[in-house]
């Protein structure tokens, strides 16, 4: 999963920065392109588009920094929604 997850991200972001050719262990905060609209975008982009519901303690900087990242991010968030049943 942890792949589709990654390019949906970074499609995302491409889309918004299509001149700009992102990696998926590219930090999009410290590249610039993160505004606190932008982060806020990525957060229901990650939960509507993964099905996963974000809780507060989930909502920091290094879980939305990369691709990578928020793949991590959502496969946790499934695993633990799964374990709950």
């Amino acid at each position: 999963m942890s792949d589709t997850v990654k390019d949906q991200v970074l499609a995302f972001v491409r889309g918004r920065y299509p001149q700009v050719e992102i990696t998926e262990s590219q930090d999009i905060f410290q590249l610039g392109f993160v505004n606190s609209l932008f982060a806020m975008e990525l957060v229901m982009f990650v939960e509507k588009t993964f099905g996963v519901t974000i809780p507060n303690n989930e909502l920091r900087i290094d879980n939305f920094r990369s691709a990578d990242s928020m793949a991590e991010l959502v496969d946790r968030l499934s695993s633990a929604a799964v374990a709950q049943g």
